[in-house]
């Protein structure tokens, strides 16, 4: 429990292509959240929420948003201006963390590891062929504000990458071109800069065939290797600035290691999702983890952060280390 009663909104995309998703996430919170004494209830993000808000008189905004005005940074936004306290990332980190192009550059900056890649941007597209040179193949072609699987493709040859192009492009107006690196996708689970765990979703080839790899893939990494992939992702969320809950994604090989595809500053919440089976093997059932995000809930003060009270995820004491402790292995 967060301590007392509170009227929250959660909030769920209305507008975008994962409204059906988010739509079953936000039934699941708001179920956790009264089953714990709270008054929450399911607020569509469309182009009225501005007016829900106001007239909600909620104490709290829980974000169960993914996507395109919804996780990038634009709700997070409208809620600074009304005063409202959030879950999860605040603006500039959201936008960062949908923004993949970006986010490699700042992941190179931190000295972490990622594929080569370069941008194609709406207007130039038609220029692919000479922006791509020498880069070689094959290439992952992917929109550049979404996650692995979501509108990529794997191209082999110019014609593959000419229409893995023109096709990404239908999702928006800048396109990531990376090099390929074969081996499994792994996520790792990050809840106030603290990894819960790490999960293989199975070969990346298979993952992008299919745009979601299946969840119930085996953890087929031993416990050390385990524990440097929650290294790379805890050090991956704090060069991006990323808060509350987490997916790290990277691409696992014998050969290379391992390379950050990129993070989910919005991942889906469910008990049956990768976010919500990482954080029940780590000890938080789904009642538990809706209660640890919102105690997080905050408005930002100009983008700066500030200090966490009250939750066990917080501090560096015997709390924290059971709970890591309870990491899968």
């Amino acid at each position: 429990m967060s301590g007392s009663s509170q009227r929250i909104g959660v909030l769920v995309d209305g507008i975008s292509r994962q409204r059906e998703f988010a739509l079953r996430s936000g039934e699941a919170i708001v179920g956790a959240l009264t089953e714990a004494g709270h008054e929450a209830q399911v607020l569509f993000m469309d182009r009225d929420l501005d007016l829900l808000l106001r007239q909600g008189r909620y104490d709290v905004a829980f974000l169960a948003t993914r996507g395109r005005y919804a996780a990038d940074g634009c709700v997070q936004g409208l809620l600074e201006m009304l005063g409202i306290p959030y879950t999860g990332s605040g603006v500039f980190a959201s936008a960062l963390a949908m923004n993949r192009a970006k986010t490699k550059e700042l992941l190179r900056l931190a000295n972490l590891p990622t594929a080569p890649a370069y941008v194609v941007r709406s207007h130039t597209h038609r220029n692919v062929l000479e922006r791509h040179g020498t880069f070689g193949f094959p290439v992952v072609v992917s929109p550049a504000d979404a996650g692995l699987g979501a509108g990529s493709s794997l191209a082999s040859d110019e014609l593959e990458l000419e229409a893995a192009v023109e096709d990404a492009l239908r999702y928006g107006d800048e396109v990531l071109v990376e090099r390929f690196v074969d081996g499994r996708v792994a996520v790792v689970a990050m809840l106030e800069g603290t990894p819960l765990g790490v999960l293989d979703r199975g070969p990346v080839q298979s993952y992008l065939a299919g745009g979601e790899a299946d969840g119930r893939a085996r953890v087929r990494l031993t416990p050390p290797r385990q524990r440097a992939l929650m290294r790379v992702g805890e050090l991956a969320a704090e060069a991006i600035g990323v808060e509350g809950p987490a997916l790290v994604e990277m691409v696992v090989s014998e050969r290379f290691n391992e390379v950050v595809v990129g993070l989910d500053a919005a991942p889906l919440l469910l008990p049956t999702s990768p976010f919500g089976r990482l954080a029940a093997a780590a000890g938080l059932d789904f009642g538990d983890l809706c209660e640890e995000i919102l105690r997080a809930a905050r408005v930002r003060a100009h983008g700066c952060r500030r200090e966490r009270r009250g939750s066990r995820l917080a501090f560096d004491g015997p709390e924290r280390r059971s709970t890591l402790a309870a990491l899968p292995h």
